[in-house]
């Protein structure tokens, strides 16, 4: 089921027709794209393939398969990006954005304090010269893709 007035459900509908920063790899309940609007190359978001508003209503099986996307997301992120962690983060607040969504963040080791923690988000909707570009997120997608290819196979 998707819902008109959801960012995450107009993406799906266009499923097979998304350039790789919008579907980097997908499951039967995820899909990850690279966040827009970020100027941390490998932002990516972590989204199930129907429209879900609290991590609450996640059925099992998309429940069961979180832990393992976001640990697996995490890897795949520390060895394309040389990171010294992730951050996971979910609010799924903002208008158009209340589809349940995990934000799967690279922190590199030289990333000033003030941006460290909840200061990362400082670096989402930065002005457009900041921002990764169309084509190096498109990159990294295909980069973590093939990292990660074994699960678009599942």
């Amino acid at each position: 089921m998707t819902t008109p007035d959801c960012y995450a459900c107009g993406r799906e509908a266009e499923f097979d027709h998304l350039p790789p920063r919008e579907c980097v790899v997908h499951d039967q309940h995820w899909r990850v794209a690279h966040a827009f609007n970020t100027a941390v190359p490998g932002w990516l978001v972590l989204l199930p393939r129907r429209h879900v508003v609290a991590v609450h209503d996640l059925t099992d099986a998309e429940a069961s398969a979180l832990g393992v996307w976001q640990v697996e997301l995490s890897r795949a992120l520390r060895s394309v990006t040389g990171c010294a962690k992730t951050y996971v983060v979910q609010f799924a607040e903002a208008e158009g954005f209340a589809h349940v969504h995990f934000h799967i963040v690279p922190r590199m080791t030289d990333l000033p304090p003030e941006h460290r923690g909840p200061g990362i988000f400082e670096l989402l909707r930065r002005p457009e010269q900041e921002r990764v570009t169309a084509d190096r997120a498109d990159q990294t997608a295909l980069t973590l893709r093939a990292r990660l290819r074994h699960r678009n196979a599942q």
